[in-house]
């Protein structure tokens, strides 16, 4: 991986097709929301169908807690459309079948000339592309457990949620006080928080 891509850096905000053909940027398929991407080798690797099959069951959590979810692979768009509704996913796959993520990454798995996949990685990032953590799953067991990435998504969401505790006088009385601005779905997006603060 790169020397510059390290927890509390701006991954960059790739564009690429989706499983529909559709090109799509991170930073749209994020919003305001925690994203988990995770970088894949592809359908054709079991290691990836299983993580996959396990991030679905995660993924109806993750809706209802206001986050998202995107795999990147270097399967053509017909591979990525196979993989997707092989595992029964319902979140976005981008493909990166002309490999610039894997290259601009510095990931090229060097050991499957055959595929010539992508090194698998894991990202938890915050609102903005920040990154908050990185698994490289190389080995299965390298790649989070959802109960791993459960954990990120609550210390992510406290952080960037200005109404994670409700029960606080200060948030009462903001509430009393009518002012919304502090609640989610009616106050400021986490940017324009953080810009307030500066």
């Amino acid at each position: 991986m790169r020397a510059d891509i390290v927890p509390g850096a701006v991954f960059p905000d790739y564009e690429l097709p989706d499983h529909t053909a559709k090109r799509r940027r991170l930073s749209e398929l994020q919003g305001e929301d925690p994203l988990v991407l995770v970088l894949s080798r592809g359908g054709f690797c079991p290691k990836e169908r299983r993580q996959h099959e396990g991030l679905v069951q995660l993924h109806r959590e993750m809706e209802v807690g206001y986050c998202r979810l995107v795999t990147i692979s270097t399967d053509n768009i017909t591979e990525t459309n196979e993989f997707r509704s092989g595992v029964g996913a319902h979140w976005p796959f981008l493909s990166d079948a002309g490999r610039r993520v894997q290259k601009d990454l510095d990931i090229a798995e060097y050991t499957d000339p055959l595929h010539n996949p992508m090194i698998p990685h894991t990202l938890v990032l915050e609102p903005g592309l920040v990154i908050y953590k990185i698994y490289m799953g190389y080995w299965f067991f390298g790649r989070p457990t959802l109960e791993e990435l459960r954990q990120d998504l609550r210390a992510v969401t406290r952080k960037c949620r200005p109404d994670w505790d409700i029960t606080t006088p200060e948030l009462k009385a903001a509430w009393a006080e009518g002012r919304k601005e502090l609640f989610s779905p009616y106050g400021k997006t986490y940017a324009q928080a953080l810009a307030e603060q500066d």
